[in-house]
């Protein structure tokens, strides 16, 4: 079993930064994918970054140059730093894993990002 634990949303105002935080306990295998989904108000959940073994990662294109995704398997963290937020970044952000073995997932709770313009 596995549990994710987001932190670090809040409010910014358009142009602002914030880092978003995912614990991960239970157990957790550096060859599965961890990924960051967000969805916005009255929309579908959509994924935002990924990052797979081997540190190799994948961008939706809103938010390439402005967000980065990186993990620390020695404190089985995924982390999402995001710059540049705009507006349209407003919504709800979920961490997720899937198993390397058999893309079975598991979800965070999620976190509020919500970006005044």
């Amino acid at each position: 079993q596995v549990q994710l634990v987001e932190s670090g949303g809040g409010l910014v105002q358009a142009g602002g930064s914030l880092r978003l935080s995912c614990v991960a306990s239970g157990s957790i295998f550096r060859l599965d994918t961890m990924n960051w989904y967000r969805q916005p108000p009255g929309k579908q959940r959509e994924l935002v970054a990924a990052i797979m073994n081997g540190g190799s990662t994948n961008y939706a294109d809103s938010v390439k140059g402005r967000f980065t995704v990186s993990r620390d398997n020695a404190k089985n963290t995924l982390y999402l730093q995001m710059n540049s937020l705009k507006s349209e970044d407003t919504a709800v952000y979920y961490c997720n894993l899937r198993r390397w073995t058999t893309s079975y997932e598991y979800w965070g709770q999620g976190t509020q990002v919500t970006v005044s313009s």
